[in-house]
């Protein structure tokens, strides 16, 4: 990721040239070696530090009013608490390795116009009672700190879950390898929503052509020109998503029993196919090798006399712990003469459905999501509008 960018949007900048020791990570702006007043009349050094909002080079207006700060509660010089700013006190776990002490509200009339005004009030507050005692003491060191984010995986900060304060949570998805198997409307789907989480690699298996009916039941919209340049769709799909972040890695094959190892030392698999014997092929030996995956499948078909649409979309969880359901779950069996599959009825919203489903059972299975009944059998029927879960346990 390059920091350079962010730094210099206009409202660090300034901060950044009176002296501030500005930092941004994980789409936080910190502000370091700020002097305060601890209950002991000493004089410390803590950080403030507020959440992003907007793009990269263009900040704008602060999304909140509120800071968190690093240290001990500061205190007036004479060692009273500056209440004027206490919002409430405890472990705030931002992200990572990385835990504030405190929140502060302190909101003028109209608010905070940017990021250099919100940011030298609260500093302002904090540090002029430190003066107090200490004339010379200040902010403005001129250390310069050298903002890096080199092990994230995106190429821009990740503004969605710094803004929403929930970078925490996100972390437990930050899987070393996942693998999508099929990218169909189902699978490239799921591809959409698993490329905005932290995962360091996400492997793409799949032997097809990205041809004119895949344009109908995929994310976003595609181009005559690209139609015609008929590419893989690990292809088509990486040129779109690596503009956004990194570890993304293309296989133009198919899984077959022969190359079907490549699947060893995955973190996690999602079974995006519509063949009952490649299903089989590929859930056996990821049952066998204790590689947790999430299964998809649709079964829709049409009413002739109502020309209308129902059936079914799941997802079907499987793990080290519980993997005994997937059998009688997810269907298995030869291909040829199967009325259902060879209809193979494709619509994008179900698709979309069948691969939010996927991904949240994902989630649930990281800890990103609560689970308290631990289902791993998920089905969505579509003429009683009816969510049913099944196979549950205590244990993932």
């Amino acid at each position: 990721m390059s920091t350079r960018q962010i730094v210099l949007d206009p409202d660090l900048l300034r901060l950044q040239k009176e002296g501030y020791e500005v930092e941004i990570l994980k789409g936080h702006l910190l502000v370091h070696s700020v002097p305060y007043v601890n209950a002991q009349r000493e004089i410390a050094l803590g950080v403030v530090v507020t959440n992003l909002n907007g793009n990269v080079g263009e900040l704008g207006k602060p999304g909140d009013h509120q800071v968190w700060f690093v240290g001990e509660y500061p205190c007036r010089h004479t060692g009273v608490p500056i209440e004027s700013i206490r919002h409430s006190t405890k472990e705030f776990s931002l992200w990572p390795g990385f835990t504030a002490q405190h929140r502060f509200s302190n909101k003028p009339v109209n608010g905070y116009v940017d990021y250099y005004s919100k940011m030298k009030n609260y500093i302002s507050i904090i540090s002029n009672e430190a003066k107090q005692i200490q004339p010379d003491v200040t902010p403005c060191t001129f250390n310069v700190i050298v903002s890096s984010e080199e092990d994230s995986v995106f190429r821009y900060w990740d503004s969605a879950s710094s803004r929403s304060n929930i970078l925490a949570a996100s972390a437990k998805l930050a899987m070393g390898r996942v693998a999508i198997i099929g990218l169909g409307g189902t699978g490239s789907y799921v591809f959409d929503l698993v490329a905005k989480t932290p995962v360091q690699e996400i492997h793409l298996f799949d032997g097809d052509i990205y041809v004119q009916h895949n344009a109908f039941r995929a994310p976003g919209a595609t181009s005559v020109e690209t139609l015609e340049d008929k590419p893989l769709k690990v292809d088509h799909y990486y040129k779109i998503y690596d503009v956004m972040r990194t570890g993304i890695v293309p296989h133009g094959c198919y899984v077959a029993e022969d190359n079907i190892n490549a699947l060893d030392g995955f973190d996690f698999v999602f079974l995006c196919v519509d063949k009952g014997a490649v299903r089989k092929l590929i859930g056996g030996y990821l049952r066998e090798k204790g590689i947790p995956f999430v299964d998809v499948g649709m079964e829709l078909s049409i009413i002739p006399e109502g020309e209308s649409i129902l059936g079914t979309c799941r997802a079907t969880l499987c793990t080290p712990v519980k993997s005994d359901h997937f059998d009688r779950r997810a269907y298995q069996g030869a291909d040829d003469g199967n009325e259902l599959y060879e209809k193979n009825i494709q619509v994008a919203d179900i698709n979309a459905l069948n691969a939010s489903l996927a991904v949240l059972k994902w989630k649930q299975y990281c800890g990103f999501y609560q689970d308290i009944v631990k289902a791993h059998h998920t089905t969505y029927s579509i003429n009683s509008h009816s969510l049913t879960r099944d196979e549950m346990t205590e244990d993932k």
